[in-house]
């Protein structure tokens, strides 16, 4: 069963870990993430972006095989299926499609078009018992096409999306999408102490987790970060196992040719890549 992220990232947040946000791509990427949790009772947090939920057919499609999945493997720890980077239309579709939260991106708009959108999607989510979260301060990368230059967002901005009763913050520190450069500058942990002053109990979010250094990360978690996406570094393993398999020629072999032979080590370094998160955000046997 799906449940809201409410829940597990207040308990994040009170006991100082983080729940990780493992953003899912297709079937195998799902059930990796899903048995690693299991094995680690873990909470976890399954990100879907636009892209994401396109390529596999829509967010019903999605949300029905999660849920089947879930069922299916017998997993028990909490699981929420979460809208990664939504836009307004896409929260909408993704609420009627049966996920437990959403993300509405409105960093791009005029903080007062943000303020009204999101107050709207807090509404709804309220009336369902979804959890929502909110972005002020564009968060350096891209992500599906959203751009931003590493902007590290406004406390007082943050503040006011935070009192709309939104269940989670995310805000720019520094932080970027994507592979991080040569002379990215670091976590601004000043903007971050500042933020957590004025939003108290919310969880806070880290998007862009890939590539950040773990002191980094633990220092975060420290003041209040209590939920970190990581999507890169999946993809990264993903790729460098599948690689490993071809160049050794063992697609040629016998049946190796087989997708589901294929994509098995693909499978294994994600599920080593999500255990060594779930270790270092301290979210092991908090289910």
């Amino acid at each position: 069963m799906l449940v809201s992220a409410k829940e597990m990232l207040n308990k994040a947040k009170a006991g100082k870990y983080a729940v990780g946000q493992f953003n899912i791509n297709n079937l195998e990427w799902t059930k990796a993430i899903l048995l690693t949790a299991q094995e680690q009772n873990s909470p976890v947090i399954l990100g879907v972006s636009e892209g994401a939920g396109k390529y596999m057919c829509g967010f019903k499609t999605v949300a029905d095989m999660v849920k089947a999945m879930i069922d299916e493997l017998g997993i028990t720890v909490p699981v929420a299926l979460h809208l990664d980077h939504g836009s307004y239309e896409g929260a909408k579709k993704c609420i009627d499609a049966g996920f437990s939260s959403i993300m509405f991106d409105g960093s791009h708009y005029p903080i007062e078009e943000n303020i009204a959108k999101t107050k709207e999607l807090v509404g709804i989510c309220d009336r369902l018992g979804l959890s929502i979260e909110a972005e002020v301060g564009a968060i350096g990368g891209e992500e599906d096409g959203v751009i931003g230059g590493g902007e590290v967002a406004d406390p007082q901005e943050c503040k006011m999306i935070a009192d709309l009763g939104v269940t989670m913050l995310a805000a720019g520190i520094g932080n970027i999408h994507g592979k991080y450069p040569a002379n990215w500058a670091g976590l601004r942990f000043d903007t971050l102490d500042a933020i957590q002053k004025l939003t108290g109990t919310m969880p806070l979010v880290l998007h862009g987790g890939t590539g950040i250094p773990a002191d980094m990360i633990k220092k975060a978690i420290s003041l209040g970060v209590s939920k970190i996406n990581v999507n890169t570094e999946c993809q990264l393993a993903f790729a460098a196992a599948t690689r490993e398999y071809i160049e050794a020629g063992k697609d040629l072999e016998g049946k190796g040719f087989d997708p589901r032979k294929l994509l098995a080590p693909g499978v294994e370094a994600i599920k080593a890549t999500v255990k060594e998160k779930m270790e270092l955000f301290g979210s092991v046997n908090k289910a």
